[in-house]
C-alpha cells in the first residue's frame, strides 16, 4: 500500500518539529503536499483536510473506521484511563450516554445564572485604568465555572485547594511545548521525587483524586435531589443494565471536563476579546446588537445572537484550540482523495487545516465574523468540536458559556487593548493558544440601559 507524500526528514526531527510548532508545519505539508500527506510521528500517520473525506470518515466512525485508545494516550496521565476519551467501542459509548443529559440544551438554563455570577465576581477584580492578563482573567472565569457548574463545589476548603490543585496540574500538564512532550513520551514520565516535574506531578494528582473521593462519598451519604451541578447528575444516571457511575469513573469524568471545559474554553474567550478590541468595526458591530438587549432578556435570546454567534464561530474557526480531530484507524479497506488504504492504517482530519481552507474561507487569515452571516458551513467544514461519534460532549455549554461571558463583560466594561500589534498561535501542552500575554484596561463602565458610557476615574 502506498501512503500519500510527506516530508522526508527523520521522524524524530518530524516529531520535534510537531511538539514545537505543529501549525506552522501543517501550513507548510499543505502547501506542497495538498489535501492529504504523510507524517511519520513515532508511526505513519495521514492527514487529511478535504471535506468530503472528512463526511466519510466521520459519518462511518462505526463501521470503516474505529478511534483507537492507544491514539489518546497521551491524554491518559491528566484525564486518568476511565475517562470518556480513553474509552472505545462500547464502553465509550456507555460513557456518553451518561454524560449526554447533562450538557442537553435543556439544562443550560440551570447554569445561565452560575456563568453570570462568576463573571461579575472576576469583572468586580479589575481596577479602572489598571492592566490585566487577558488569558488568566478568562481562566479564573471558567475555572470558577466549572467548579461550580460541573464539579458542584462552591466554598470551603476543599473548594479552594480543589481549585488550586486543579489550575496547577493543568498549567503542569499543558502548559508548554516542554510539558507536552512529557505527556507524548511515556520514557519522560519518570518520578524522581516530589521536586522533580512528574514526581510533583503525580503527587498533585493524587491529592486532586483524593479530594474528589472525599466529595463524592460525602454526597453518597447524604443524598441531596434539589442539586442541578454535573456531579450530582451523573451521581444519579445509570446505565441500560442499571449500574451507576463507580468513584474512579465519576472522578475521570470530571477530570476530563475539566480539562475539555477550561482550558479550552478560556483560550477562545481570550481570541474573542482580543479581537473585538483589535477590530473597530467587529466590536462596534456587536455592541449595536447587544445593546438591544434589556433586563428582560433572556438566557436563550442571548444564545440566538447572529452577530455574537459569528464572531465566536470566528474566533473558533481562525485559530482553534483543537488544531485535530481524534486519530482514527481504518477498520476496512478504503479510499480517500484517491488513495486505497487498508485496515490499521491510522489518520488524522485537521481541524486547522479545514478551518483555513481557500476555498472555504476567502483569505483565511483574516477575522471576518460576517463569512456566517452569508452562508452555512456543513459540519465537515467547520469543526471546531470535532464530530462523529467523537463530538465533544460539552458544546452546547462552551459555546453558551462563551456567548453569556462575552455579553456580560462588553455591556459592562469599556476595554482597550494595551497592544493591538499581532498575536499569533503557538501549542499549548496539548492544544494551541496566544503566543504571548494579552493585556487590556478597564476605560470605564457601561451603562446599557441609557445607550451611554460612564468614565469613572
Amino acid at each position: 500500500m502506498k501512503l500519500p507524500n510527506g516530508p522526508k526528514t527523520p521522524s524524530f526531527i518530524q516529531t520535534l518539529k510537531f511538539i514545537l510548532n505543529p501549525l506552522s508545519m501543517l501550513d507548510n505539508c499543505a502547501k506542497r503536499y495538498g489535501d492529504i500527506f504523510t507524517l511519520n510521528l513515532k508511526s505513519r500517520v495521514v492527514f487529511i483536510s478535504n471535506p468530503q473525506a472528512l463526511q466519510q470518515i466521520l459519518t462511518n466512525d462505526k463501521t470503516d473506521f474505529s478511534v483507537p485508545s492507544e491514539g489518546n494516550k497521551a491524554f491518559e496521565p491528566l484525564m486518568g484511563k476511565h475517562s470518556v476519551i480513553m474509552a472505545s467501542g462500547n464502553a465509550h459509548r456507555r460513557q456518553r450516554q451518561l454524560l449526554m443529559p447533562a450538557f442537553h440544551g435543556d439544562r443550560m438554563r440551570c447554569y445561565g445564572d452560575t456563568i453570570n455570577q462568576v463573571t461579575s465576581e472576576i469583572m468586580n477584580s479589575w481596577e479602572v485604568g489598571q492592566n490585566f492578563d487577558v488569558r488568566f482573567g478568562m481562566q479564573a472565569t471558567t475555572m470558577r465555572v466549572i467548579m461550580q457548574a460541573v464539579f458542584g463545589i462552591y466554598e470551603g476548603d476543599r473548594a479552594v485547594e480543589l481549585e488550586k490543585l486543579l489550575g496547577s496540574i493543568l498549567e503542569a500538564g499543558g502548559s508548554s511545548p516542554i510539558n507536552a512532550a512529557f505527556m507524548i513520551f511515556p520514557i519522560l514520565q519518570r518520578d524522581l521525587g516530589a521536586k522533580s516535574h512528574w514526581g510533583n506531578f503525580l503527587r498533585q494528582k493524587e491529592r486532586i483524586h483524593q479530594l474528589l473521593n472525599e466529595e463524592i462519598e460525602e454526597r453518597r451519604a447524604k443524598p441531596d435531589d434539589s442539586r442541578t451541578d454535573v456531579l450530582s447528575m451523573l451521581m444519579a444516571a445509570r446505565d441500560e443494565n442499571g449500574e451507576a457511575m463507580t468513584n474512579a469513573e465519576l472522578r475521570d469524568e470530571l477530570i476530563t471536563l475539566l480539562f475539555a471545559g477550561h482550558e479550552t474554553t478560556a483560550t477562545a474567550l481570550t481570541w474573542a476579546l482580543y479581537w473585538i478590541h483589535k477590530l473597530p468595526e467587529v466590536r462596534e458591530k456587536l455592541l449595536a446588537e447587544l445593546d438591544c438587549l434589556d433586563e428582560n432578556s433572556d438566557f436563550n435570546t442571548i444564545n440566538k445572537l447572529p452577530y455574537l454567534n459569528a464572531v465566536c464561530n470566528e474566533t473558533l474557526r481562525i485559530y482553534p484550540v483543537a488544531i485535530l480531530l481524534f486519530q482514527r484507524k481504518v477498520e476496512t479497506p478504503v479510499s480517500l482523495c484517491g488513495y486505497d488504504f487498508e485496515p490499521g492504517t491510522l489518520l488524522y482530519g485537521s481541524i486547522y487545516l479545514v478551518h483555513q481552507r481557500e476555498d472555504l474561507y476567502p483569505e483565511p487569515k483574516k477575522f471576518k465574523p460576517e463569512r456566517f452571516l452569508e452562508r452555512q458551513f456543513s459540519p465537515y467544514e467547520f469543526i471546531p468540536f470535532g464530530g462523529g461519534a467523537r463530538r465533544c460532549i460539552g458544546m452546547a455549554f462552551a459555546q453558551f458559556e462563551m456567548k453569556l461571558i462575552l455579553t456580560k463583560i462588553l455591556t459592562s466594561l469599556q476595554l482597550d487593548l494595551i497592544d493591538s500589534g499581532e498575536v499569533k498561535p503557538k501549542r499549548r501542552g496539548l492544544v494551541t493558544g496566544p503566543n504571548r500575554s494579552i493585556q487590556m484596561v478597564v476605560k470605564g463602565k457601561r451603562v446599557v440601559e441609557s445607550r451611554s458610557l460612564e468614565t469613572v476615574g
